[in-house]
């Protein structure tokens, strides 16, 4: 199977796509599939972009949100005789417009395309966003709409994600599909990948310390985690020495970059300087160990498609608190591999003081089911398989897949 992989960014800071679309062409490179990936980024820098097993053709032109360029649509043209299929990985972007209309123009011989929304139909962007969310349903009739409803299929992670999507907007027709997502099995050396974080940052050597790792952005809820890290920091004894290491650096808007700032002054407020280390953006061996060396992995996300850091430390064998914003929390509860709870600050603390006043048997245990729940669930390989096994799906006499239509809803 030949596959096209159609992205917005590769950047290594454009958040959790782009590892999504790495992942998935490692795993299903390893079953056999040839892979390539059209990016509406322009050539990107050494170091700065995901690095992927399989060749990038880059077609953009400039940077910004939406990627148009005069480059893809014809690139296509030319190009999608030489696919079984497509998937579009993103909505609210170019990619997705111009693989549809590259599709209808070749009409019978053009390969079937599919779409991983990536959690990007979530409610909570209306909720939170009403009037960004007006300007999407003014460009939705005529573009993703349409993108959705033409394709074979959209590929939801999840069945929390496909049943939210039916929540964003009342015009919605397409042919579900469930595709967990999934990381490979890391290479994990611990004393090695420890000293490296601890060369990075030598304050954190034989501290004790929970670990937020992602982009520093307002739907994260690091605020409602240092609120309720420094109210257990005065109440707990048994938090008394622990600290926190936030990783990750701002990406996108000068409003997340503004979040940073006041991310940090709210530690400073809160007389935490001593107790937190913001890392920035760690990669590599840096990041393993920050995983490998942290009791426990925290997010209080107040939306969360997949979460690639989760099942990150999920391999790593470390505990992961959670909200029930990250539409895997349910699996994650069932495998006893975490905590959740509601995305407030009385909920993370909650999480926060049972972790703290579990026994070291019980943290371990803990540890174990999570692994054995990455294993079970998020390898990549179980995920491409499974992929693979949807995208040969067979067809009706139409054309389309033999799947249940959505609802259209009124």
């Amino acid at each position: 199977m030949r596959l096209l992989h159609v992205t917005r960014s590769l950047s290594i800071a454009s958040g959790g796509t782009a590892e999504a679309v790495r992942s998935l062409c490692c795993g299903l490179a390893a079953e056999g599939v040839h892979n390539e990936v059209a990016v509406l980024d322009p050539q990107s820098e050494e170091g700065t972009s995901m690095a992927l097993p399989c060749g990038v053709h880059w077609l953009g032109t400039r940077a910004g949100g939406y990627g148009y360029s005069p480059k893809m649509l014809p690139w296509l043209q030319d190009h999608l005789g030489g696919y079984d299929a497509v998937v579009v990985h993103g909505l609210w972007q170019y990619g997705g417009l111009a693989v549809r209309r590259a599709v209808h123009a070749r009409g019978a011989g053009a390969p079937p395309y599919f779409v991983f929304p990536h959690g990007m139909l979530d409610p909570w962007f209306k909720q939170q966003h009403p009037l960004k969310h007006l300007k999407k349903w003014l460009y939705w009739p005529w573009g993703e709409y349409r993108v959705l409803r033409d394709a074979r299929g959209v590929l939801f992670t999840s069945e929390t994600e496909r049943d939210m999507a039916r929540q964003s907007f009342g015009l919605y027709r397409c042919h579900e599909m469930v595709a967990p997502l999934g990381i490979g099995a890391p290479e994990l050396e611990g004393t090695r990948q420890l000293e490296s974080l601890y060369g990075a940052f030598p304050e954190l050597r034989g501290k004790r310390f929970l670990l937020f790792l992602g982009r520093i952005h307002p739907k994260k809820g690091l605020d409602l985690l240092i609120g309720a890290f420094a109210t257990l920091k005065a109440q707990e004894k048994a938090a008394a020495d622990l600290h926190l290491v936030i990783a990750g650096a701002a990406a996108g808007s000068g409003d997340a970059e503004k979040h940073e700032r006041d991310m940090r002054e709210e530690v400073v407020r809160r007389g935490l300087s001593d107790s937190v280390t913001f890392t920035g953006l760690i990669r590599g061996d840096i990041k393993w160990g920050a995983i490998q060396g942290c009791e426990a992995f925290v997010l209080s996300s107040h939306q969360e498609n997949f979460g690639i850091s989760v099942v990150e430390a999920l391999a790593c064998s470390r505990p992961v608190l959670i909200s029930d914003k990250v539409n895997i929390w349910r699996e994650i509860i069932d495998d006893g591999a975490g905590i959740s709870g509601s995305d407030t600050e009385a909920d993370t603390l909650g999480m926060l003081s049972r972790w703290a006043l579990m026994s070291d048997s019980q943290r371990e245990a803990m540890g174990q089911q999570a692994r054995r729940s990455f294993e079970s669930r998020f390898e990549i390989q179980a995920a491409a398989r499974h992929l693979i096994s949807l995208l040969s799906v067979q067809t009706d006499s139409s054309g389309k897949p033999a799947l249940e239509k959505a609802p259209v809803v009124a």
